[in-house]
């Protein structure tokens, strides 16, 4: 839901940004390899140590490389299936690590195994819920349905809970619950998205395999 409003407007926003870096010779990949490097050293340096503001800012500044790097190779009119895998490959790995982290945390020093799992849970079914959608297009079917939390709703909510509750270490009470309860929130949706996925595919699989034997009988 937040791809498809939040990316045209960001994509407004950062046009020019993408037109200076293609001017100075930065290449949309490297773009996408640096986002990419800098999520990851934000997410399991800073989440493990429960350091979530500073985490979140670093993050944060990394994570529109992702809009930036495409708006670069639509601006180059360089587009290619090379960029567009690399893209979403780097994009698993900057999850992983976000997810990964936290879970770092409350397997140590946060000390609580359930919330552990739970963000382990959304780690996992993130990845998931992307490969429903890749392995579904792959063999053929549109895999009509955006489902209630995708990418950038798994990580806005996660990202800004995480942010506000690393607000604690500076005094700010109470904050440090919003984690617990986004991360409980992201994996009930990123349950129900899965659902939604998994039945969209199953009708359209259904529905080609009914027309590709009629065409069969017909012929």
């Amino acid at each position: 839901m937040l791809n498809k409003y939040a990316r045209a407007f960001f994509t407004r926003v950062l046009t020019p940004f993408a037109a200076f870096l293609l001017r100075r010779g930065v290449s949309p990949d490297a773009v996408t390899l640096i986002g990419t490097a800098g999520v990851v050293t934000g997410a399991l340096v800073f989440f493990p140590r429960g350091e979530f503001f500073w985490g979140t800012v670093v993050i944060t500044l990394f994570v529109f490389s992702d809009l930036v790097d495409g708006n670069m190779a639509r601006q180059a009119g360089i587009s290619s299936r090379w960029g567009a895998f690399l893209d979403s490959t780097l994009d698993r790995v900057a999850d992983s690590a976000v997810f990964g982290g936290m879970a770092l945390w409350y397997a140590g020093t946060g000390d609580d195994n359930v919330l552990c799992a739970v963000a382990i849970f959304c780690l996992a079914s993130g990845q998931v819920v992307s490969y429903t959608k890749a392995r579904g297009e792959s063999i053929g079917l549109p895999v009509n349905v955006s489902g209630l939390v995708e990418r950038a709703e798994r990580l806005v909510v996660s990202l800004v809970a995480a942010g506000l509750a690393g607000l604690h270490s500076f005094g700010v009470p109470y904050v440090e619950v919003l984690l617990p309860v986004a991360l409980w929130i992201v994996a009930a949706g990123s349950a129900v998205t899965l659902g939604q996925r998994v039945v969209t595919v199953r009708r359209e699989s259904a529905e080609a395999d009914a027309a590709s034997r009629g065409s069969e009988a017909a012929s």
